[in-house]
């Protein structure tokens, strides 16, 4: 790196000779390509140091910018090399600027006193008047807030997290702030405590305050037009824009918050979208939509989730203030004009549709519709496996992970049936076994924890969860066989046992949802007793741990599948025959075969004339099926249905391959 010298008694006449002034010229240091023609109008005080300008912008519409300090008042700046300030309308003040960056008519940036930019802002989530606070910073994932949030009960825990949160943010505090390299800030008004990385772009934002905007060159952070943001960590990879409001709150990777959307004490993690609502107090996990200005999500925790228009819910009843919160678990969906009141809990994979005025807990009923009838909540257990809808969302998160940042916060899991949702289906057939013995297997109607059951739906849910405990120990079964030759074995049956026998203990007991991070809940355990004792005491060796559990996701699955194996299908592993086996993957086959089937009547829903209501304006039946079919295409060469089809093939095929290997 260059080392800065004095200005010369030459360079400081032509700075002069450019209208430029100073407090002190003995505190403006130079580097030795120093240009003083690229200094014009500006005004100095503090420690002052200036690099080499030597670099042309080319902006949009091909106007060229020099680099250089013009019509500019610095006090206590580093500018780096090849950067331009021009037309700041107040003054900067405490920054060190990177290289390459470009800054114009902004009004004021400026750092007062010691800051900490950001971190180590407590934000009130979930529940409004405290009791649930987590202390953002930059390594925060969605697995620490989840902790942090919801394990209260482990006070020694909430000590530790405050005080690496607390050791974070004063090693981070400073009274300079830094603009980092390849920063674009054009046309803003007021930046103030903030700390800004490498090739962000800041255009037309109108106040942002105390923050941290986790740039880099990997993924950039957009803020556009009249945003204003106080008490942030924005991390890399997002974007806010078109008068986005938030205050008190951690943006998390690749997050979109757009037009008007107004949130305050919330936490947003990967690949959240937010658009035009508002936001009060929420838990906003991987994957958290909403795109209509009617829509509230207020003290409630959210993964996967995509809310509808008007969407609403209430954490207070009037009596003691806002102090409840509710759960709605992975990939839960609300319908337009949907209503909950809190505290309820609902199962992962429902749909949420009407008004639902009681405190329902379907946790442990996974895949369901919770229908409103007269005031009543009615739950539909199950039926959303064979929901079109659900694959479609299953299979596109995936492919709409926007993070570009090599270093991941968030530990995703994106599988539909895991060990977590199939122990909830464990659970929901013997409540739904329950109610029957109870309440007589004749019963019209079932009662549950602030809902009810059609004697119908009860049955369908039992087919339901079987259908689904089915396919996901077949699929685990085929996958951990299929390459395995045993023809060719010395000994088939030991190499079947042996290749069948888990390579760990750990998966046992139950299983977890780390706001998208799934794991055995002996694991979350033992790294919250690490913490406890201070054997983990860096929050990067925090998040390493999530790493760890995430890679080791399907070994652990198979400890847990093998130990529930004789469960499921009565046949102890240990013993288990190549006639076992062959049973249970025709019985997977059966179970793929007619969930996808399902899901595929269920896409031909979309198909049929009532549908079409709409097209073919002023035409008769052939121009509305013409008109629609230009639009929507044919159900028959639709993709996602040829991708249905194309599963049931690939996966009767895979059966049957295997089971003739299998036989000897």
């Amino acid at each position: 790196m260059d080392e800065y010298r004095h200005l010369t008694e030459k360079e400081i006449q032509r700075l002069e000779n450019n209208s430029c002034i100073a407090d002190d010229w003995n505190n403006v240091l130079v580097k030795d390509k120093f240009n003083t023609n690229r200094i014009f109008q500006s005004s100095f005080s503090g420690n002052i140091k200036l690099g080499n300008f030597e670099k042309k912008f080319i902006l949009e519409g091909g106007i060229t910018k020099k680099s250089g300090v013009r019509y500019a008042t610095l006090h206590n700046v580093t500018v780096g090399d090849n950067t331009c300030v021009e037309n700041v309308q107040n003054y900067i003040a405490n920054y060190e600027i990177g290289h390459d960056t470009y800054i114009k008519n902004v009004g004021l940036i400026l750092v007062n006193g010691v800051s900490t930019f950001g971190e180590g802002t407590h934000v009130a989530v979930l529940n409004e008047t405290g009791g649930r606070e987590v202390v953002i910073h930059s390594k925060l994932s969605a697995h620490m807030a989840y902790l942090s949030a919801l394990y209260r009960h482990r006070p020694i825990l909430q000590q530790r997290f405050k005080e690496l949160a607390d050791y974070y943010s004063k090693k981070h505090s400073s009274s300079i702030g830094k603009i980092g390299s390849n920063v674009v800030i054009e046309n803003s008004e007021v930046i103030k405590n903030v700390r800004i990385g490498d090739y962000a772009v800041i255009s037309g934002t109108s106040r942002l305050e105390n923050g941290s905007i986790n740039s880099n060159k990997e993924a950039p952070v957009h803020i556009g037009s009249n945003v204003t943001c106080k008490n942030f960590i924005i991390s890399s990879g997002s974007e806010l824009s078109y008068g986005a409001m938030i205050n008190d709150c951690f943006i998390g990777q690749a997050c979109c918050l757009s037009h008007s959307y107004s949130a305050s004490s919330s936490l947003f993690f990967s690949n959240c979208h937010e658009e035009n609502g508002e936001a009060c107090a929420i838990f906003a996990g991987p994957y958290t939509v909403t795109h209509h200005k009617s829509t509230l999500l207020i003290a409630g925790m959210f993964s996967f989730m995509n809310a509808g228009s008007g969407s609403n819910q209430s954490n207070h009843m009037y009596k003691l203030g806002p102090i409840h919160h509710g759960i709605l678990e992975r990939g839960s969906k609300t319908s337009s004009d949907s209503y909950i009141l809190f505290p309820s809990h609902i199962g992962p994979f429902s749909l949420i549709m009407g008004r639902h005025v009681d405190h329902v807990d379907t946790q442990n009923l996974p895949f369901s519709y919770l229908i409103e009838n007269q005031n009543s909540t009615f739950v539909m257990p199950g039926v959303n496996l064979r929901s079109v809808g659900t694959i479609r969302d299953v299979r596109k998160w995936p492919k709409r992970d926007k993070r570009t940042d090599p270093k991941k916060l968030d530990y995703i899991n994106f599988n539909l049936l895991s060990p977590y949702t199939i122990q909830k289906m464990f659970k929901g057939i013997d409540i739904l076994k329950e109610l029957q013995k109870v309440s007589g297997p004749d019963s019209d109607i079932y009662s549950f924890r602030g809902a009810k059951i059609r004697n119908s739906s009860l049955n369908k849910g039992l087919n339901f969860y079987n259908i689904g405990i089915n396919k996901f120990f077949g699929n685990a079964l085929v996958n951990r066989l299929k390459d395995i030759d045993f023809k060719n074995s010395e000994n088939p049956i030991d190499l079947l046992r042996n290749t069948l026998k888990p390579h760990t203990h750990v998966g046992l007991g139950d299983w977890v949802d780390l706001s998208g991070l799934i794991t055995p809940k002996s694991e979350v355990t033992s790294l919250i007793n690490k913490i406890e004792n201070n054997t983990i005491c860096r929050l990067e060796d925090i998040n390493n741990e999530f790493a760890r559990m995430a890679s080791k996701y399907y070994e652990y699955e198979w400890t847990w599948i093998y130990d529930k194996f004789e469960m499921v299908y009565h046949i102890n592993p240990e013993k288990i025959t190549f006639e076992d086996v062959i049973k249970i993957i025709k019985e997977w086959k059966k179970a793929v075969v007619s969930l996808d089937e399902m899901v595929y009547n269920d896409a031909k829903k979309e198909f049929s004339l009532s549908f079409m209501t709409g097209f073919g304006a002023d035409g008769d039946k052939d121009q509305k099926l013409k008109d629609f079919e230009e639009v929507r295409g044919d159900f028959d060469t639709n993709p996602f249905v040829q991708d249905v089809l194309l599963h049931i093939k690939n996966k009767s095929a895979l059966g049957d391959e295997l089971i003739s290997h299998l036989i000897f």
